[in-house]
């Protein structure tokens, strides 16, 4: 389907998560080793927060194996805040605005899903979003409507509430249309302070998502590794799955649940739908 990775930390060019680890996201796009597809070269998007109030986005249609433009800007942007995803579509066209990460202000919104049988149940999805916030879906896939649903639900004064009210929408309108198993998700949102990551599925088999250890710890078991060394302690990485092989460097998140990121703190939670 999609692989991704959400970063915070001291600011890292981009190329060092996207390009250098051993198994990086780009070498994902071609040879993804947990997804229900190998490869994913249906476009690819990156974001990261700079100066600026509004977060950059860059997205193309190309293979991100396969684009300059995407080698050009990672050797030479850095960030303290970096999402970057890598898509092969459920069925909606391949164009850039159907590519992720999906942006509202300053928030940034990232799945690794879909929507069972979106097209039976976008139109009752779509009558839910907000009126003000209807213009600005840009794109036709699931992943850019269920980000304007949470948003229609909260997102920016409560993402776990939100995203919550938004999959327990999803699920009661699915299973009315007589869909089994409505939702399938890993999904990752921030507001360039905290990064919210959500792993569940309708059915209870969700796409796999893990969350990088302490990078203290890591430092101290691998002191020949320059990258370890040379990332802040409140570095954090949120994966579809792992960029490497080091031992102890990655923890899955639980089926049903929610981690949340601030600064050098992690929380994780319970996650299940609230119904409608």
């Amino acid at each position: 389907m999609c692989r991704w990775l959400a970063y915070s930390g001291s600011p890292v060019k981009l190329d060092d998560l996207l390009y250098k680890p051993v198994h990086s996201l780009v070498m994902q796009s071609k040879h993804a080793r947990m997804g229900v597809e190998t490869t994913n070269g249906d476009g690819f998007g990156v974001g990261w927060y700079g100066s600026a109030p509004t977060p950059g986005v860059f997205r193309s249609t190309e293979p991100a194996w396969h684009d300059r433009n995407l080698r050009e800007l990672s050797a030479l942007a850095s960030a303290g805040r970096v999402f970057a995803h890598i898509r092969a579509t459920t069925g909606s066209a391949i164009q850039q605005t159907n590519c992720h990460p999906f942006r509202h202000g300053r928030w940034l919104w990232m799945h690794n899903g879909l929507i069972t049988d979106f097209p039976t149940v976008k139109r009752d999805l779509a009558f839910a979003v907000e009126p003000s916030l209807f213009p600005l879906i840009e794109g036709a896939t699931d992943s850019e409507l269920f980000f304007y649903v949470a948003l229609t639900f909260g997102l920016e004064q409560d993402p776990r509430a939100a995203v919550a009210s938004a999959v327990g929408l999803i699920e009661d309108v699915g299973k009315r249309h007589g869909i089994q198993y409505p939702i399938q998700m890993t999904v990752a949102t921030t507001d360039g302070e905290s990064t919210w990551a959500f792993r569940y599925s309708s059915e209870g088999m969700s796409r796999t998502l893990f969350h990088s250890a302490d990078i203290s710890t890591l430092r101290a078991q691998y002191p020949d590794n320059p990258m370890l060394q040379g990332l802040s302690s409140d570095a954090r990485v949120v994966v579809s799955e792992p960029l490497g092989d080091l031992r102890g460097a990655w923890r899955e998140i639980p089926e049903s649940t929610c981690l949340v990121v601030h600064g050098a703190g992690e929380d994780l939670f319970p996650f299940s739908p609230t119904a409608p």
